[in-house]
């Protein structure tokens, strides 16, 4: 297969990045240097924001099936836990769900809707020209074949060759810290010894198949370069150390040693070749989010990159990938930054009392709703705003996520939001229940925008006054109005719909 994007790197963002494209009809091809889907799992956990993507593709039934749901998260390991409950969210709960498994829906996901996923090729090189972008691969047998493609996005994390290929600088802090993490077939404690253990800052967390992840931070040890190997001795002598107990583990699966280097690329587009997820920003994994923000990243640019394809992009539309996404990559980095200096700090002696008061102060403030909002949004993606400041006027929805409303149509069938996002369209909601807006989008914009006219919705505080709302493939709002007059409507919309959607279809035959 001829592709139009070849994506180096078949982890999630990679897998969910060749979803959206294949979505949108563009032929695209992964290649990966793994032989075989990775059998252990870094990231655990799925966010609120991660949850409803899958929602917005009617994916998210999958992932609920096997995973397991937790209302809340953690800030820098503080006592008062984060409330995911407290958002505007269907799925206000962080999802439990092995990296491993994440990846393996998103396979299959990948391959029902016609990827090429080829397994055992190593990208050694890229070079791109005016018409295209060539990646030199080498197969599974050695030989090496060059591959051609309109566009490549490099999904190949933190070491990424495509970045480097392409010159894109990866600035940021070198690794000060390592911690260390364990899954073990055999965890022969009594719930007082897990206890005093989770109090002393080890993470305890039940994996699929028996197994239980444990990971800590070793005052002792926690300047070891993450390259060194974790040997069973090691990780048993230093558990003892941290919680006064090896908790009788036996039978490890799998040990891991990982750092804080915090790097977050120059930029996420040169040319034809793209980032996205780690190969993009890296961070200690401090609140669970860099897989999720990989996700994001590939839902943001899928869709754009599939217009610019398909030919009908507007000006700039692929460049927004990195103006709205790359704020986020640092926002990211500068959030775990501050809660890895929180546990470092308290694992140096000369800064434990202070930073013991720290966060006394930190977990007091946790208690108070309005600030626990303010970090849940954060952590969640939820609070997640892409605002363009050089539009003027813009109603204060634009860039917000669409909030996931029962809605009933001019047709009286009941659905939400979400559920009219499934195939990747822009979807323009008329809550004046005038059909009107459906008969002009679906005679300019039909293919890339579905017009709903709503005659009655479950009320949101955010829509009040809201008489129309263009809501992007990725969930977010394009535009909205509170205009009541059809004629000034009218007109605004074929605006908004112009500038997000490109040339209506007509445009050139009148």
């Amino acid at each position: 297969m001829h592709a139009d994007v070849i994506v180096v790197g078949a982890g999630p963002a990679g897998l969910m990045l060749s979803c959206e494209l294949a979505l949108a009809g563009v032929r695209t091809r992964i290649v990966e240097r793994r032989t075989e889907p990775q059998r252990d799992s870094r990231a655990l956990t799925l966010h609120p924001r991660s949850v409803e993507l899958m929602d917005l593709r009617g994916l998210a039934p999958r992932f609920l099936a096997l995973g397991r749901t937790t209302p809340g998260w953690h800030f820098a390991n503080l006592e008062t836990q984060l409330d995911f409950t407290a958002l505007d969210s269907r799925h206000g709960y962080t999802l439990f769900l092995p990296q491993a498994r994440t990846e393996q829906l998103l396979t299959e996901r990948a391959l029902e809707l016609g990827v090429e996923i080829s397994r055992g090729y190593q990208s050694t090189g890229v070079s791109q020209d005016a018409d295209g972008v060539e990646v030199q691969v080498r197969g599974p047998n050695d030989g090496v074949e060059t591959l051609r493609a309109r566009y490549v996005v490099g999904c190949d994390g933190s070491r990424s060759g495509v970045r480097e290929a392409a010159g894109i600088g990866f600035p940021g802090t070198e690794e000060t810290m390592t911690g260390v993490l364990g899954d073990f077939a055999v965890v022969d404690a009594e719930p007082a010894a897990l206890d005093e253990a989770r109090a002393r800052g080890v993470l305890v967390a039940p994996l699929e198949g028996g197994l239980t992840r444990l990971v800590y931070l070793d005052p002792e040890r926690m300047r070891t370069p993450s390259r060194m190997p974790v040997s069973l001795p090691e990780f048993r002598t230093s558990l003892i150390r941290v919680c006064g107990s090896d908790l009788g583990i036996a039978e490890p699966r799998w040990l891991s040693r990982f750092g804080n280097a915090t790097r977050l690329a120059d930029t996420y587009r040169r040319g034809r070749v793209l980032l996205a997820g780690d190969a993009a920003h890296i961070h200690f994994p401090a609140g669970g989010q860099g897989l999720n923000t990989g996700l994001q990243d590939a839902m943001n640019l899928g869709w754009k990159l599939a217009a610019e394809i398909n030919g009908w992009a507007p000006p700039g539309l692929l460049d927004s990938y990195e103006a709205e996404r790359r704020p986020v990559g640092r926002a990211v980095t500068e959030d775990t930054e501050v809660q890895t200096l929180l546990a470092e700090l308290t694992l140096v002696p000369q800064y434990q009392r202070p930073a013991a008061a720290l966060r006394g102060l930190l977990n007091e403030l946790l208690g108070i709703p309005e600030v626990n909002r303010l970090l849940a949004g954060r952590t969640s993606a939820l609070a997640t705003n892409y605002v363009d400041a050089t539009v003027q006027g813009a109603d204060p929805l634009v860039g917000r996520r669409m909030p996931d409303i029962g809605l009933v149509s001019a047709a009286s069938a009941a659905t939400r939001v979400y559920e009219l996002l499934t195939q990747g369209h822009f979807v323009l909601l008329d809550l004046t229940g005038d059909a009107d807006a459906e008969q002009a989008v679906d005679a300019d914009w039909g293919s890339r925008v579905t017009a709903v006219t709503v005659t009655r919705h479950d009320g949101h505080p955010e829509l009040d006054g809201v008489t129309e709302v263009l809501v992007r493939p990725d969930g977010h709002i394009a535009w909205a109005t509170r205009g009541t007059e059809p004629v000034v409507r009218r007109a605004e919309r074929a605006t908004a719909l112009a500038a997000w959607a490109g040339t209506p279809r007509g445009a050139v035959a009148r």
